[in-house]
C-alpha cells in the first residue's frame, strides 16, 4: 500500500462534512473531478470503498464509517502539531508544570487554568499535588515552574513568592470519639492519651519539623484525603483545613474540639505562589503568575462561629 497523504485525508473529510463531492470541491477550491479522483485514488490504495455512490448523495460505507474517526484524529493531530510548532517558534512553552500543596483550595487555580487554556491553548498544564515540603522541593529541583504552597516553605532566598490566600485549620474529631464528649478546653495531657493524625511527607524541608502536634501518639499520613477519612472513622483527632471539613462539621460528621495549647499561629496558614528567582519564566508561566497576583485574594477563613468554638470565645 502506498503511503497515504494528509491531503487525501482532508479530501475524505471534506466530502463527509459537506455531504457531496461538489460542495467539497467548492470548500477546497478545486475542480469536482479532482475531488472525485482523489477519493477514487484513496479507495484504490486502501482496497476498500469509502462511499456508496448509488444514491443522490454519497453515503459512507461501513468501512468508511469505521475509518472516519481515525481520519479525524489524524487531521486534528496534524493541526495540533502545526499550532504547537508555531507556538514554540514564538517562544511559548510546550508545557507548564505546577505543584499545589494538598491543602491549597482548588477553585482559585481551576479558574486561573480555565482562563489560561483560553489564552494559551497549545501549552499543556501538568499539575502535581504534594503535601508540605514536598511541594516546595518540586519547585526547588526544577520539576515544577510554579508552586502554590504554604509560605513557611518559601521564605528561602531561592524563591520569589507572594501571598494568595489564607486558610483556617481547625482541630476536629468524629462525634463518637472520646474527645468529642469533653466540653471546653482540653488539656494537653488528655490529648496525649489519644492518637493525633498528622500530615507528613518525605521532604528534607520538613525533616524533624512538626506543626500543631500536641499528642505523644501520632499516626503519620502523606495524604490529606486519607487523613480526612480516618478522622471521619473516629481513628484519631487532627487539624484540617476548614474548607475541606466545613460540610462535615455542619452535618455533624465531625466536631471541632478546643485543645488548651492550640497555637493560633498554626490555625492560620498563608498560601502563596512561588517560583525560582533564578529561572526565567516563559510567557505562559509569567501570564499565570500575573493572573494570580492581580486576582482578588480568596480568603478562606473560619466563620466567627467556628473561630469561637476553637478559642472558647
Amino acid at each position: 500500500m502506498s503511503p497515504l497523504t494528509l491531503d487525501q485525508i482532508r479530501v475524505f473529510l471534506a466530502v463527509v462534512d459537506e455531504g457531496s463531492f461538489t460542495k467539497a470541491a467548492t470548500r477546497l477550491n478545486r475542480a469536482r473531478s479532482a475531488v472525485t479522483y482523489g477519493i477514487q485514488n484513496l479507495e484504490a490504495q486502501i482496497g476498500l470503498p469509502l462511499f456508496d455512490r448509488t444514491a443522490y448523495r454519497p453515503a459512507l460505507t461501513e468501512a468508511g464509517r469505521t475509518l472516519l474517526w481515525r481520519a479525524r484524529r489524524i487531521a486534528e493531530e496534524s493541526d495540533a502539531f502545526q499550532q504547537s510548532a508555531r507556538s514554540l517558534a514564538s517562544g511559548l512553552e510546550a508545557e507548564l508544570t505546577i505543584v499545589m500543596d494538598s491543602m491549597f483550595p482548588a477553585p482559585p487555580i481551576v479558574e486561573a487554568l480555565r482562563a489560561f487554556t483560553m489564552a494559551f491553548p497549545t501549552i499543556q498544564p501538568r499539575v502535581y499535588v504534594q503535601p508540605l515540603g514536598a511541594a516546595a522541593e518540586l519547585v526547588l529541583d526544577g520539576t515544577c515552574v510554579v508552586g502554590l504552597l504554604p509560605l513557611i516553605f518559601s521564605d528561602m532566598a531561592a524563591f520569589k513568592s507572594f501571598p494568595l490566600l489564607t486558610i483556617e485549620l481547625v482541630p476536629v474529631v468524629a462525634p463518637g470519639h472520646p474527645l468529642a464528649a469533653i466540653a471546653g478546653a482540653i488539656e494537653t495531657h488528655v490529648l496525649q492519651q489519644h492518637v493525633q493524625l498528622v500530615l507528613t511527607d518525605r521532604s528534607a524541608l520538613t525533616a524533624g519539623r512538626d506543626y500543631g502536634v500536641l499528642s505523644a501518639r501520632t499516626w503519620r499520613l502523606a495524604d490529606l484525603s486519607a487523613k480526612q477519612s480516618m478522622l471521619l472513622a473516629g481513628l484519631g483527632w487532627g487539624n484540617m483545613p476548614l474548607h475541606m471539613v466545613e460540610d462535615d462539621i455542619e452535618r455533624g460528621r465531625l466536631k471541632i474540639i478546643r485543645p488548651a495549647d492550640f497555637d493560633p499561629r498554626v490555625a492560620r496558614l498563608v498560601m502563596g505562589c512561588a517560583y525560582l528567582t533564578a529561572d526565567r519564566l516563559g510567557p505562559g508561566a509569567r501570564w499565570l503568575v500575573e493572573r494570580l497576583t492581580a486576582g482578588p485574594g480568596l480568603h478562606l477563613n473560619a466563620t466567627s462561629r467556628h473561630a469561637a468554638q476553637i478559642s472558647g470565645g
